[in-house]
């Protein structure tokens, strides 16, 4: 299976499946120098794993990070960083009934017809867990942008569950780390608590909403035509699993605006250009402007419930099908830190390529 890796300077291959000894992420183009060591990473990836409490899946993994090469007395040697999570909970048995047959809004139907072969334990390379590597990953990222670009804060939190959307008048950012929901809505933290419950206890799953920002990005990442920073960054979250669309600033809703509405207006400030608003999500024509950098994405209900579903077989055989085993609810919430960690690996990707191209800014204004 190819193409497992992305980004162009810093460059991320993950690896490993859901139900195999380990997976992992070899992240190549790391600068030198970055201060990084297992704790550092570790953080992210607590707040990813399963099992924390009712609302996400009940498999139980610790997710606890190695990192097998390119570091030396706690700094990135610029060479490799190999890092690996081992699976510890892992019950193949749960799928044991279900070899034969494909799950109705899984990957396995596709796989097959690709591949030819049918890894049924989890869904393999196609299962959310390999999302953990990505998370390990942004977490170097994280470090080495904090050391090119101090001022860049990455935040994510979820928007919306199903048909019930956080009201952007309670926005509080101190809420976010708050509620197993990551939304800086405390009132819609209630709401979804109880609905979510019942879709839990009814076997059945709900889609969300999340919204990624990154506060304090420069000017200047990103480049026409071809490698536009919203082109990469639109990229990097579609990747994630479950994910069916993606939206930069105003997003969709942007076509439903006039071209006053929709234009930030610019006027000077003490310390350069001041935007009268941010529909165009801090990127125009691909690079950033230096307004906060939004990305939000769509994520589909956990296709594995206990409805009984209509199905076929590998034999082309017409049956039914119940997915049992441990599964996420929403699968949204544990988005939100895979959301971040793709955030920081483009973002870093783009400071890396900006100051390969151009070093500093050069055009100034004022």
């Amino acid at each position: 299976m190819s193409i497992n890796s992305f980004g162009h300077l810093f460059r991320v291959t993950t690896w490993g499946e859901s139900h195999g000894p380990a997976l992992g992420a070899t992240v190549d183009g790391c600068p030198p120098g970055v201060p990084i060591d297992e704790s550092m990473i570790q953080q992210w990836l607590d707040k990813r794993k399963p099992g924390q409490n009712k609302f996400t899946t009940q498999r139980r993994e610790a997710d606890e990070v190695k990192i097998l090469s390119g570091t030396f007395e706690g700094v990135t040697t610029g060479t490799p960083v190999q890092l690996m999570i081992e699976n510890t909970d892992q019950r193949s048995k749960d799928y044991g009934d279900i070899k034969d047959k494909f799950r109705p809004g899984h990957a396995d139907i596709t796989y097959y017809q690709k591949y030819g072969v049918r890894d049924y334990r989890g869904g393999g390379r196609s299962s959310a867990r390999e999302t953990a590597a990505r998370v390990a990953a942004g977490g170097l990222a994280r470090e080495a942008v904090k050391a090119m670009a101090p001022g860049i804060e990455i935040k994510g939190y979820m928007t919306r569950m199903g048909a019930h959307e956080i009201d952007r008048a309670q926005f509080d950012w101190d809420q976010i780390d708050e509620n197993p929901f990551w939304t800086p809505d405390a009132a819609a933290a209630e709401t979804w608590a109880d609905y979510l419950d019942g879709l839990r206890k009814s076997g059945s799953s709900v889609g969300a909403v999340i919204e990624i920002v990154a506060r304090g990005v420069p000017a200047g990442l990103g480049a026409p035509v071809y490698g536009k920073l919203d082109t990469d960054l639109a990229a990097a979250m579609m990747s994630i699993n479950a994910v069916k669309g993606v939206e930069i600033g105003e997003g969709m809703s942007a076509a439903m605006l006039t071209g006053e509405l929709n234009a930030d207006e610019i006027t000077m400030g003490p310390d350069g250009p001041v935007y009268s608003s941010n529909h165009a999500g801090g990127i125009l024509g691909g690079i950033s402007t230096g307004q906060d950098v939004v990305v939000r994405f769509a994520v589909k209900p956990t296709s594995s419930i206990l409805t009984t579903r209509k199905t076929i077989t590998k034999s082309g055989e017409e049956t039914e099908i119940i997915t049992k085993g441990r599964h996420d609810p929403c699968v949204g919430i544990r988005a939100v830190p895979v959301g971040e960690a793709m955030m920081a690996c483009v973002l870093l990707d783009h400071l890396l390529l900006h100051r390969g191209q151009v070093g500093e800014n050069r055009g100034h204004i004022g």
